[in-house]
């Protein structure tokens, strides 16, 4: 070989190897794509719980997988593009928050596994079934529906003389919530007044027809969106002079006056868990859809004084943590 020509070729070896190699250890990284539709990225606390979970099945951030998270910044309409930039990252898997972001990526992609945490993946029309999902999505869903009840049979322990409830909703997560509440309002003689929220800028709008309508509690449906402005709602409910119950305990722990509902970092654990055994080539068709194992009933006794309101002995017996 001339000596000119191998002394490039060498260098060129030189010079190509460690980007060779890089770009191979690159390669070995699974990517995971995380579509949010809250008005910020999800919690610290919460995104650690999903690496714990992946962590279980053995798969750790920076080492063998990648994690691309996008949120809509509260504005769901931009959810559609999100979901097209993680299709065109070449996801291994995309874990969804919501019905609405579910949705887009079903629709952006046939192929991709998608875990979804959703309200009702079955009621939504998300799948075909709890236990034969088909398609490429399987995921967990918090029995939002069947807990809204609950949440109104609270709601008139703490105030009995209560008539009407305003429930607030994002329409982004489908109407099965809202028919729940409805039937349930019926069983408790209690009317619902749907207080629609589909941006921040929605809910003082929304308190000024709560107060209008004299409604004398609220629950708080479940929605991504609304928990991540909860600690707008939650002042909002302080000066509306509202008892509001809510569905995650950091709610109540934030100066809500009650919670009730699944564990939520164990359920972002729960979801990590998924996407570790979809990774490890489980199809989303052949896993059934999951439920949570654990609920909480949070009390804030420092509210209800500032409300004037008395809890229970009922109530508190049930509690799994009261805030004085």
């Amino acid at each position: 070989m001339d000596r000119r020509v191998f002394l490039d070729t060498l260098a060129g070896g030189l010079l190509t190897a460690p980007l060779s190699a890089e770009a191979q250890q690159a390669g070995k990284l699974a990517r995971i794509g995380v579509l949010y539709p809250g008005g910020a990225a999800p919690l610290a606390p919460r995104m650690e719980a999903f690496r714990q979970g992946l962590r279980d099945h053995g798969y750790v951030e920076g080492t063998t997988i990648a994690i691309d998270v996008r949120y809509a910044d509260g504005r769901t309409e931009r959810l559609p593009q999100l979901a097209a930039e993680l299709v065109q990252r070449n996801a291994s898997v995309i874990a969804t928050s919501g019905d609405r972001a579910t949705r887009v990526v079903q629709e952006a992609t046939t192929t991709i596994p998608i875990v979804a945490f959703t309200d009702d993946l079955v009621g939504a029309g998300l799948v075909a079934s709890h236990a034969h999902p088909a398609g490429n999505t399987t995921g967990i869903s918090i029995l939002s529906t069947q807990l809204n009840l609950k949440r109104l049979e609270l709601l008139k322990e703490i105030a009995p003389k209560v008539s009407r409830v305003a429930a607030l909703w994002d329409p982004a997560t489908g109407a099965s919530q809202l028919k729940a509440m409805e039937v349930a309002g019926r069983s408790l003689a209690v009317q619902v007044q749907v207080l629609e929220v589909r941006s921040s800028e929605d809910f003082e709008g929304a308190f000024r027809a709560a107060k209008k309508e004299r409604a004398g509690a609220l629950n708080v449906l479940a929605s991504p969106l609304l928990a991540s402005y909860s600690t707008t709602i939650i002042d909002l409910a302080a000066r509306s002079r509202l008892p509001a119950i809510y569905q995650w305990r950091e709610h109540a722990e934030a100066g809500g006056l009650i919670s009730y509902g699944p564990n939520l970092l164990e359920t972002w654990r729960q979801t990590g868990l998924l996407v570790g055994k979809v990774l490890k080539g489980a199809k989303p068709a052949d896993l059934p859809v999951e439920q949570p194992t654990k609920f909480e009933l949070v009390v804030n006794l420092k509210t209800a004084k500032a409300l004037g309101l008395t809890i229970p002995q009922s109530v508190l017996a049930r509690a799994d943590e009261i805030i004085q």
